[in-house]
């Protein structure tokens, strides 16, 4: 995983709670900076694809490991 500014563990939430606090967590980092999400919903790899298409944020990074889902989102 690259660097990021801020994590969000979002294991054992189901949707959308991953994206809600997402969401809620990016308004607390500055442009630029990149928040990492941990998630164990399979949905949240469609989710935050469409999160980051609607919202202008950058999906840099989307990986599944052990039923651990990754991301890293670069603000807009």
């Amino acid at each position: 995983m690259a660097n990021f500014d801020q994590e969000l563990d979002a294991s054992g939430l189901n949707c959308p709670l991953p994206i809600l606090r997402a969401k809620k967590a990016l308004g607390t980092i500055t442009s630029g900076q990149v928040l990492h999400i941990i998630a164990t919903d399979p949905g949240s790899v469609k989710d935050f694809e469409a999160f980051a298409k609607q919202t202008g944020n950058e999906l840099l990074e989307s990986k599944e490991a052990g039923g651990k889902y990754e991301f890293l989102i670069k603000k807009a």
